[in-house]
Parts: C-alpha cells; sequence; structure tokens
C-alpha cells in the first residue's frame, strides 16, 4: 500500500535536488546514437553535465552527430585539427557548428560564455583548470542545461568514455582501401561501479558509426594489444 506521506516527502526532496542541480533529474537526453546510447548512464547525453573523452576524434564527430542532425547547435573550442570534411563524413551537421579553434589563454572563459547559448560544447584543454573555475563552470552547465565534452581528464564529469583495440578492414595483399575500422568502446561512470563496452564500427563504411552486425560479433575479433589509430587523414576543408 503506498504511503502518501512518505511520497509527499520524495516529491519534495526531488524538488530541492532540482532547485540545487539548476535542471530537472528527468530532464530528456540529447539525441544519441544507439550504439553509444545503450553504454550512456540515462541512456544518452544529459543536459548540464560534462563527460571526458579520449583523444579520438572520430568519438567526438559520433557524439556531436545525432545533436546536430536533430537541430542542436555545437560548439568546439580549442581544437584547430578539427576536421570539418571528416566530421561531415561522419555525420556532423557542419551548419550546426560553431568552431573556435585558437581560444587562447582565456580558453575557459570562452568555454563557459559559448555553454550559455548552444546546448552542447565540445573543448580540448590546454592545461589543468583551477577547481574553483572548473566548480563555476559546472553550475553554468546545470543552469543553461548545456552539455560539455572534454577531449582530456576532467573532474566532475557523468562519464568518461574512450576506445581502445582497433582494427581496420579493407585491405587485401598489397592492395585494396582501408574501409571500416572496428574497436571497442568503453564507457566508466559514477553511476556504475562496473565500465560498459561495445564493439562497433568506426567509421563504418560510409565514415558514421554504426553497431557491429550481429552475425559478425562472435567471428570477427581484434588481436591483443591492438594499437589505437585514428583514421587516415581526410581532406579538410578551408
Amino acid at each position: 500500500m503506498r504511503n502518501p506521506a512518505a511520497a509527499a516527502d520524495v516529491q519534495r526532496l526531488r524538488a530541492q535536488m532540482e532547485r540545487m542541480q539548476g535542471r530537472r533529474l528527468d530532464a530528456p537526453s540529447l539525441p544519441t546514437h544507439p550504439a553509444l546510447a545503450g553504454l550512456l548512464p540515462g541512456r544518452g547525453l544529459r543536459p548540464g553535465s560534462a563527460y571526458s573523452l579520449g583523444s579520438s576524434l572520430s568519438l567526438l564527430f559520433a557524439l556531436l552527430a545525432q545533436p546536430s542532425q536533430a537541430g542542436s547547435w555545437c560548439g568546439v573550442v580549442g581544437m584547430p585539427g578539427f576536421g570539418a570534411e571528416a566530421a561531415e563524413r561522419a555525420g556532423v551537421d557542419l551548419s550546426r557548428v560553431v568552431l573556435i579553434p585558437e581560444p587562447g589563454p582565456r580558453w575557459l572563459a570562452v568555454t563557459a560564455t559559448i555553454a550559455d547559448v548552444l546546448p552542447v560544447v565540445a573543448v580540448r584543454p590546454p592545461e589543468r583548470a583551477k577547481d574553483a573555475d572548473i566548480s563555476k563552470l559546472a553550475g553554468r552547465l546545470r543552469d543553461r542545461g548545456a552539455v560539455l565534452l572534454v577531449q582530456g581528464p576532467w573532474p566532475q564529469t557523468e562519464a568518461m568514455l574512450d576506445v581502445a583495440d582497433a582494427r581496420w578492414s579493407g585491405l587485401g595483399d598489397g592492395d585494396g582501401y582501408l574501409s571500416e575500422r572496428e574497436l571497442t568502446v568503453t564507457v566508466s561512470s559514477r553511476r556504475s561501479p562496473v565500465p560498459r563496452s561495445a564493439r562497433v564500427l568506426l567509421p563504418a563504411t560510409d565514415g558514421a558509426l554504426a553497431e557491429m552486425p550481429q552475425h559478425d560479433l562472435g567471428a570477427r575479433t581484434a588481436p591483443a594489444g591492438a594499437p589505437l589509430s585514428e583514421p587516415i587523414p581526410m581532406r579538410r576543408a578551408v
């Protein structure tokens, strides 16, 4: 039998937490590719949260693709090597992307300003920020409901994502073309004591992220200790 008093207490505590965090606990996640959504807490990118990524630009492109296609503006700060053509091939809608490749020493202030107006911000910190500044930015993200994607370590993250065990396919004995790359995406979260991993194609033949075909999951295995690699560099738009 439901206890009305207990239910009222739960609702009151929930409202207090929402006021403290500056966002609704049940706020919908941003659109996320199914191959990644199943690994992330909340099954997607949660508004008001920060995520720590490894150095893979392909992983960043995969996270930007779905939100940009759905109409969300994305800011990219401090990444002069951001390949526009490669990002577009990966599914990123470039008409929804604002690039700030060289923010200078005030990169954190620039990131915070962009987070005020754009729902998704990606940044590559050139140095470690002060804890007080990181806390201020975290509060700003919660107030605005923005998502922060950080290439590199970052405190107070919702989850950490990285890729490993990459294996390219498409090359024959001295001929052929690299067509797709199979790798493992691993997500570690403070909400889950056990990291979650999945084998995916990144990029698939079309350049975007794809789930592994079910009939290939058991047949295709990456060699142990395979080095992590990025896609062959593509010609960048100028």
